[in-house]
């Protein structure tokens, strides 16, 4: 830039709609660059952004050609910048969904190290103390060219070890040999190995060394798969795959050959989970497959985790990233593989700030860097069947199919039990049917596992009063409260048990009168995932139940218990939507369903879709290995379409008779949509504004049809009013001028009413 004086375009993250504008001291010309991460002021505060374009002096840099006082950087942040295709992405993202583009790039960035920025070298401009991780390092042992065999046993299987991988972290061996760290130095000595400082990686996921597996053998539907999935990564042209199988077909040996193939071609990957509680299971395959030369990133991990990932990333040190939905955007360089595994499931999408879908935008992310992008599922998402179906639709795919289980096993048999007709077991418990309770002590007997799934946590949904009929309400949102009677709150959950909140996370004391009208007549109605628990262990008091939910805890106590679980330690598992997706256990042979249609009058078009999804899934825990499987659903409804499609592992025929009824009334995939979703603590006021807004999408009316606006379902939460409207267009483009003035016009409401403008929404709740 020879010396010339330079101003740059930073994403700042804050909620506002444009970047910034700041001169370079001529100090750092030479050094910034598209993708720099630098501190810079904002608003009388030091923030890290990160540069979006580089411009000479005199041009107009500004958003909509605001010309203002520039302020200069004060400096560079050490370490890789945020790569190109990845910024050129995150553009796109931002302006796709309506979000602040300062917003969207924290998505993106990592935790600092504790270092001072490049450009430090007045005190007084950087007033404040630099703030952040420090990169802690570990040995890794590298196995050399060199052959022979050292001398002794423990020399000997310890290198044996490290050439099986190529490389180890010394700390993992260290736990499995005595004298390992002093044996790792005289092998290096002797010129078997060499010892490398590497930052530490995440401990969650490598603390353990896990032995090198080989691949199976392949059946023919895989090996088909495998080929097609092949033969684009050799072409190098962005396409994309539907990866349809049955629960147990063996997809994930089918992401396996793919990376392997991908890792051969010196390309990277990324690999979507939908839950943190599925990353260990699959970073342990992945690990067995391919070594260490993982990088695992999702928002469980401690900032000093997430740095080391991510700075091995974008350095190039390890091409393959497994996660949830934020790995997305993980640096990774030279990408020709996404995979999205469990493409339907709801947690793709980001419920708020920047409400992306990571399935969508993997999409995007692939089609934009030439990358194949596989989406796997057994129970397909009705818009990624569409696209599969239709060569026109917009996101064309191909259909790779999987009809029968890798292993040969048949599909477990489902039975559904109807509650209107069959009463409670010996329990008591009306949950806890004749029929299911008798399929437990047969399973029991057999010394065999079973699955219960409520997706109900808690030990009770309402606390009533029998005088007045008030249900305990939540006093910030429009929800009851659940009971607990015991659980990880602050305090605990004392003698009497805590209501508590699910939304807010609001608790307080069971009181010993109803708040209304002060009776003494309290009666906890229904039954959660705790209850269950307890009339289970209370009914075979012999079997070993535990419970897996979001009040038993997350990450690493999640895997503990499916652990257990493996290991053959817990009999019967009791839990809600965290015990259907993904996980192999082969020894469960009985999975019961409590109320199979409890989400079918959910006031959202998608219930039926997602209840079928649900039902599939978590009859697919069942019969995985050698012994088989048997599914009980209870039901209100037998007859519903959903339950007979679903007790039939029939995918197809709930896929063709719900297109049909998306098709009659209106919705995705046959058109678009846009939740524009307001909040206030004020209700009168958030009204006029929901109306003012609502007349603004009319002027684009009919080629923009405009649903409401009305309250909510859910119409208070967290203290604050919700009302909201729907878009819907045929015409994404017409859809988008009217979300633009709709933009445009937030702007204007009141500085404590909230706009969110949700594009593609998942929920409508």
């Amino acid at each position: 830039m020879n010396g010339a004086l330079v101003r740059v375009e930073v994403a700042v993250p804050v909620p506002l709609g444009r970047a910034f504008t700041y001169e370079v001291p001529e100090a750092l010309a030479a050094k910034v660059a598209v993708g720099s991460r630098v501190y810079c002021p904002f608003g009388g505060r030091r923030t890290l952004g990160v540069v979006l374009r580089v411009l000479p002096v005199g041009e107009d840099a500004g958003i909509e050609g605001a010309r203002e006082t520039v302020k200069p950087i004060f400096g560079l942040v050490d370490g890789p910048k945020v790569p190109d295709d990845l910024v050129a992405f995150l553009l796109v993202l931002g302006r796709y969904y309506f979000a602040p583009i300062g917003e969207v790039f924290r998505l993106a960035l990592p935790p600092i190290e504790k270092k001072t920025a490049e450009a430090l070298r007045a005190p007084s401009l950087f007033p404040e103390k630099v703030r952040g991780v420090v990169a802690r390092t570990m040995t890794w042992i590298v196995a050399t060219d060199a052959s022979g065999e050292p001398r002794g046993p423990l020399a000997k299987a310890l290198l044996a070890q490290v050439r099986a991988r190529h490389e180890a972290p010394l700390p993992a061996l260290a736990a499995v040999f005595s004298g390992a760290r002093e044996k790792a130095k005289a092998l290096a000595a002797q010129g078997f190995v060499r010892l490398e400082e590497r930052e530490r990686p995440a401990e969650a996921y490598f603390r353990d060394v896990v032995p090198r597996d080989e691949a199976p053998t392949l059946t023919d539907e895989q090996i088909v798969c495998v080929q097609s999935i092949d033969a684009a990564l050799a072409a190098g042209k962005s396409a994309s795959f539907l990866l349809w199988g049955v629960t147990g077909s063996g997809k994930t040996e089918v992401y396996l050959h793919a990376l392997a193939t991908a890792i051969a071609a010196k390309k990277g990957a990324i690999v979507l989970v939908p839950e943190i509680a599925l990353t260990p299971q699959l970073v342990n395959r992945f690990r067995a497959r391919f070594g260490d030369d993982v990088a695992v990133l999702h928002s469980g991990l401690t900032d000093a985790e997430r740095h080391a990932m991510w700075k091995r990333l974008a350095l190039g040190e390890v091409s393959v990233v497994i996660g949830a939905r934020s790995a997305l955007f993980a640096p990774v360089k030279n990408l020709g593989l996404v995979v999205v595994d469990e493409e339907h499931d709801g947690s793709f999408k980001q419920a708020d700030g920047v409400r992306y879908n990571a399935r969508d935008m993997a999409l995007l992310r692939a089609h934009q860097q030439n990358a194949v992008v596989v989406l796997g599922s057994a129970t397909p998402s009705i818009e990624s069947m569409h696209r599969a179906r239709d060569s026109k639709a917009s996101g064309a795919c191909t259909l790779l199919r999987m009809r029968g289980r890798a292993t040969k096993a048949t599909m477990p048999e489902v039975t559904t039990i109807d509650l209107r007709r069959i009463g409670a077991g010996p329990t008591g418990e009306k949950r806890l049917s004749v029929p299911l309770h008798r399929a437990l002590e047969e399973t029991l007997a057999k010394k065999e596992q079973a699955i219960i799934f409520l997706n109900r946590r808690g030990f009770a949904p309402h606390a009533l009063c029998e005088s007045c009929g008030q249900a305990i309400g939540c006093p910030h949102c429009s929800v009851g409260l659940t009971f607990h009677k015991r659980g990880n709150f602050p305090g605990g959950a004392g003698t009497n048990g805590i209501l508590r909140c699910h939304l807010c996370d609001h608790h307080a004391p069971m009181p010993s009168a109803c708040p209304s009208c002060a009776s003494a007549a309290l009666v906890l109605d229904g039954v959660g995932t705790e209850k269950l628990e307890e009339a289970l262990a209370k009914a075979f008091p012999e079997a070993r139940v535990a419970r897996l939910d979001r009040d038993t805890g997350g990450g690493k106590k999640v895997e503990a218990v499916l652990t257990k679980m493996r290991n053959r330690e817990i009999d019967i598992l009791v839990g809600t939507q965290m015990v259907t997706k993904g996980h192999d256990l082969p020894e469960v042979t009985l999975v019961g369903v409590i109320q199979a249609d409890a989400a079918l009058a959910l006031p959202d078009f998608r219930a039926a879709e997602r209840t079928f999804q649900l039902l599939v899934q978590v009859a697919g825990r069942a019969g995985r290995g050698a012994l088989p499987g048997k599914v009980l659903l209870q039901t209100f409804q037998p007859e519903h379409f959903v339950i007979r499609r679903a007790i039939r592992h029939d995918v197809d025929g709930f896929l063709d008779e719900e297109l049909v009824n998306r098709r009659e009334l209106g919705y995705p995939p046959f058109s678009h949509l846009a939740l524009i979703a307001l909040d206030d603590p004020e209700e009168g006021r958030l009204q006029v504004e929901a109306m003012r807004l609502a007349d603004v999408a009319r002027a684009f009316t009919p080629a923009v049809e405009v649903l409401g606006p009305t309250p909510a379902p859910l119409a208070r939460w967290k203290g604050r009013y919700r009302w909201r409207f729907l878009l819907r267009a045929k015409d994404r483009g017409k859809l988008r001028e009217a979300l633009v003035a709709v933009h445009r016009a937030s702007a204007l409401a009141h500085r404590d009413t909230r706009v969110a403008l949700d594009i593609d929404p998942s929920h409508l709740l």
